[in-house]
């Protein structure tokens, strides 16, 4: 992080929530309209969800936030611009922006293995069959790279797959990414890890996995601080993302959304209470996949600085040529994820999307069959939670709810056809 001159081509700073500009945006105010009354008619008064805060801003301007219906059901506290939202995977980029501003720094290259910082990595496996603990294996067909674990293709993966005898292991670990064990650390997991063979060895293919939270150990072996630490002093600090961070502090708890699940009925079952919470106690594991809480206010400014190059109000985080290689499609052939991704499991559509370093990036309307634009990047959460940044169009786009899993519903898809018809310039 470093400050710079002001960029020339960024208009004055209006992300203050309650300032709307939609018309300096190029964009209609009554089609923008269509989003409170999608959400609320389709959404809210049904029950499907508690609430949301769904936030539009184009070419320097906020042309739409709104909150609709509540943050906490049972206390029925209405949804607010200041809401605190937990953004699970949503974290993924603010991470991967940690580890590239040490890349920029010469600490690393793309291609370096992973076991020059994780020693205990140096002779991983792969499975080839066998039951938990018993696993037959074989050696990897090449050392997993950084590069592998930026992109999901390191041949790790996530114990709530519940789809093979590896993600199995995770679960009798007690790896579970933003939900593993309490008391345990970052250190402890790539530890753990060490001994718990790969799905497939590196390179081979795409599948959603802890990588991320690897990259956030990574951070600490690099920088010799701990994570929460570098994230607070490097990146929130001096963005002024205030509301940040990986636990809830008591005078905010008020601020905190609650989180539901949908039971077999359909009425939402409240899954963490803001007042009795698992983000209240002191933290030892600081989840870079998905442990994060944010704001809307917060989360534009990451994405405004991603935005303009790695730069927000004369404080510059990363580089504009960094920028563009995180947002590019590492995917081997330009292909998508239909053809790589083990599984179906992501937080964005797998047709017609690529993926970055941190991020998922949309190869055109003619592959995703869907309105958008070809070089856009985005990335969602567990809980719903989605954004994505469309350098063409100078968008950026946050929704924040609070419903587990993501795959619930397809807001992506509903905002975007909702977003674009509103652009009118």
């Amino acid at each position: 992080m470093q400050k710079t001159e002001p960029l020339p081509q960024t208009p004055p700073p209006t992300d203050a929530l309650t300032q709307l500009n939609p018309e300096r945006a190029g964009l209609c105010p009554d089609r923008l309209a269509r989003i409170t009354e999608h959400m609320q008619r389709n959404y809210v008064e049904p029950g499907k969800i508690a609430g949301c805060l769904p936030l539009v801003y184009r070419r320097g301007a906020l042309a739409y936030c709104e909150p609709l219906g509540v943050s906490d059901l049972e206390r029925q506290r209405p949804m607010s611009r200041d809401t605190l939202f937990r953004i699970y995977s949503m974290t993924k980029p603010i991470t991967s922006v940690a580890l590239l501003m040490l890349y920029e720094q010469g600490h690393f290259q793309l291609n370096d293995a992973v076991h020059r910082y994780i020693p205990a990595w140096r002779n991983l496996r792969v499975y080839r069959g066998g039951s938990w603990p018993r696993f037959l294996t074989e050696p990897v067909k090449r050392p997993m790279t950084i590069k592998d674990l930026f992109t999901h293709m390191s041949g790790l993966t996530y114990g709530f797959m519940n789809r093979s005898m590896v993600d199995h292991a995770y679960r009798k670990a007690g790896i579970e990414g933003a939900s593993t064990a309490a008391g345990s650390t970052l250190k402890e997991m790539v530890e753990t890890l060490a001994k718990i063979p790969l799905e497939f060895s590196p390179g081979e293919r795409w599948n959603y996995s802890v990588s991320t939270d690897v990259l956030g150990y990574l951070v600490e072996v690099i920088s010799g601080m701990p994570f929460d630490e570098y994230l607070r002093t490097q990146i929130f600090e001096p963005l002024g993302m205030t509301d940040t961070s990986f636990t809830i502090a008591p005078e905010d708890v008020h601020r905190f959304a609650a989180n539901y699940q949908r039971r077999p009925d359909k009425t939402l079952e409240r899954i963490d209470d803001p007042e009795n919470s698992s983000y209240a106690p002191p933290r030892t594991f600081f989840s870079g996949g998905g442990g994060l809480i944010s704001s809307a206010h917060d989360y534009l400014r990451f994405c405004r600085m991603l935005q303009h190059g790695g730069a927000l109000d004369g404080t510059r985080i990363l580089g504009r040529k960094t920028i563009e290689l995180m947002t590019r499609n590492f995917l081997p052939n330009d292909d998508d994820l239909t053809r790589w991704a083990l599984g179906s499991f992501s937080e964005t559509a797998n047709e017609g999307s690529g993926f970055g370093l941190g991020v998922s990036v949309n190869l055109g309307p003619a592959r995703t069959g869907g309105v958008g634009s070809a070089g856009e990047f985005a990335w969602g959460g567990a809980a719903s939670t989605v954004f994505w940044v469309d350098p063409a169009e100078e968008l950026i786009v946050i929704f924040l709810t609070q419903l587990m899993p993501s795959a619930t519903f397809n807001f992506r898809g509903q905002l975007k056809s909702l977003v674009y018809a509103a652009i009118v310039d």
